[in-house]
Order: structure tokens, then C-alpha cells, then sequence
């Protein structure tokens, strides 16, 4: 079933633990968040970049998800992640997305008010909620790039929120899109973040948030991956972002790393092998397990009702 964020991530403060936003392109990225949630008992977010929407198709990815999540007993989001373009936003919500992000965060404050507040009422007026982002994290990740990183303002975010009237805030504390986060371990600002919650009373999200874990990391090098220093976000850090009111939290790099790893081990023990179905298979099947762990580290497993 197809919640709101605004409900599914209001739900998740409430119990003090937060729901993973796992971003998906294709066929089998959203078997992979649909099963783990089904063998943990978990919500979860299913989230669209712009570039996943370029490469598969809005309504063939869109029909995708819309089937997964009707035929499942887990609540579900269907939600726009870094949404820039206003036209693909309108399409979402034609195509019954629950949740949308506008991602104006590049613009300066009085314009991204502006722009955040026009996104707003289109997006209630279909009855979806609204995530907003203030500050910039930096890094890279499908269409989202900056090397600039902003951490959010708490006096800010308290006028932000008001004067726009969005569900969900994104708010920038240390994290980074992409795999090379950090040159060695992370460090939240999380004295920041329970300023933010003090004085603002909508949900709180975590971009950024991957852990690039070292054995995934390790396995796609060993088999033949160009990648360097990747660090990112401990588990600690997770835990104590939780914690201090963090209900939402996007996960990307660590499913693409993990196909990654995954399809590279396929092609070269078993170099006879051409059926896509035994390629793509096991890559599947290895996102819903690092999924399953997202789920038991955010403290959503078991919180589903079913």
C-alpha cells in the first residue's frame, strides 16, 4: 500500500526510529526494496531521481512501483527524489506519486521559499506531501552536484518551514552524496541537528547517508573495479542521528556499489554465463540483503502493521 511521507515518516517519530528512502531504476532495484521489506516487517520509501525516470521510463517505473507496492502488505511511499524540474514533478503527481521533493536548495533563500511554496500547493492539491531541502550537502549523485556544502541554519529552517508550508525538511549536518563522502571517518553535526528539531515540527531526512561499506568496497575491487578512497557515514552516526530526530534517510551509493560488486563477481567466476536473469539475479538478491541491514540499523524493522 501507498502512504505519504508526511504520514509514513510522522508515524516513524513517533516510534524513534526512521524509514529508508531507497532509490531505484529498473525492474529488479524495486524487487530488491520491496522483499526486504517484506522479510523485515519494515515501511519504506521508494524513491525516483530524475536520471532513474531518463533511463527507465516515468510511467514504466512508475507502473512498477504502483504494482510492487499494491500486491504487497508493507506500507510504501512512492516519492521524487531531488526533484528540479518542474515538469517532471507535475508528471509525478499525475502519475499518483505520494510524496515529491523539490530540491531548490541551489537557489538562495528568498527563492527557494518561493519556489518550494509553488511546489506545495500543486502537490496537496493531489493530496501528496512535500519534502524541501535547506542547505546544500555537496558531492555527486545522478544529477546532483556541488562541491559547496551549506549546513542548515536553525533560525532558518524555522522561517523556511513556515513561510512554505512543506511536510519534510532535508537538512545538511555533515553528510555527502556519492562514495567519497569523507577522507576518513564521518562527523555529524549533531548539536545542530537537535537545534534544528527544537525549533521546527515537521520530519527531518538524512541525504547522503550511505555507509560505502569496506567489504562491498573490497569485493568490487577484487573484481575489477576502479574505485577510490570511498568512506561514508558510520553506523554510530546513523544510530545517533536517529536518535536526535532524524525519520528519514536516503540510500543509493551502497545498492549501486553492491550491484556493482555483485554482477563484476558473476562475469568473472562464471565467464560462460550470458542469461541475464542468472547475471542480475544475485545482484538482486545482495541489495535486498544490504537493504535488510539499512532496515535493522534505521529501527524500522518489525514496525510495519500489517
Amino acid at each position: 500500500m501507498l502512504l505519504t511521507n508526511k504520514k509514513i515518516q510522522s508515524i516513524a517519530e513517533k516510534g524513534h526510529y526512521a524509514v529508508g528512502a531507497f532509490n531505484v531504476y529498473d525492474m529488479e532495484s524495486v524487487q530488491a526494496v520491496v522483499k526486504a521489506a517484506e522479510l523485515e516487517n519494515s515501511p519504506a520509501i521508494i524513491a525516483t531521481t530524475e536520471g532513474a525516470i531518463e533511463y527507465a521510463g516515468h510511467e514504466f517505473l512508475a507502473m512498477l512501483i504502483k504494482l510492487a507496492a499494491e500486491r504487497s502488505k508493507m506500507p510504501f511511499t512512492m516519492h521524487l527524489d531531488h526533484g528540479k524540474d518542474m515538469e517532471i514533478i507535475k508528471n509525478c503527481l499525475k502519475l499518483g506519486y505520494t510524496s515529491v521533493m523539490i530540491d531548490a536548495s541551489h537557489f538562495d533563500f528568498k527563492k527557494n521559499i518561493e519556489v518550494t511554496r509553488k511546489v506545495v500547493t500543486m502537490a496537496h492539491k493531489k493530496g501528496a506531501s512535500v519534502e524541501a531541502e535547506l542547505g546544500t550537502i555537496g558531492g555527486v549523485e545522478d544529477s546532483v552536484s556541488s562541491k559547496n556544502i551549506l549546513l542548515t541554519d536553525p533560525r532558518d529552517a524555522k522561517e523556511f518551514v513556515e513561510k512554505t508550508g512543506c511536510d519534510t525538511l532535508a537538512i545538511a549536518i555533515g553528510t555527502s552524496h556519492g562514495a567519497y563522502k569523507f577522507a576518513g571517518e564521518s562527523k555529524l553535526d549533531i548539536k545542530r541537528l537537535g537545534e534544528i528539531k527544537n525549533v521546527i515540527k515537521i520530519p527531518l531526512v538524512l541525504h547522503g547517508a550511505s555507509g560505502i561499506p569496506d567489504a562491498i568496497v573490497k569485493k568490487a575491487r577484487f573484481f575489477g573495479a576502479l574505485l577510490g578512497p570511498a568512506h561514508g557515514v558510520s553506523d554510530s552516526d546513523i544510530k545517533a542521528a536517529v536518535a536526535n530526530g532524524i525519520s528519514k534517510i536516503n540510500i543509493d551509493s551502497d545498492l549501486r556499489l553492491t550491484f556493482d560488486a555483485s554482477v563484476r563477481e558473476v562475469l568473472k567466476t562464471k565467464p560462460e554465463e550470458f542469461d541475464p536473469r542468472k547475471i542480475l539475479g544475485p545482484a538482486r538478491d545482495q541489495m535486498t540483503e544490504i537493504i535488510r541491514y539499512k532496515m535493522k540499523l534505521f529501527g524500522s524493522s518489525g514496525k510495519a502493521k500489517s
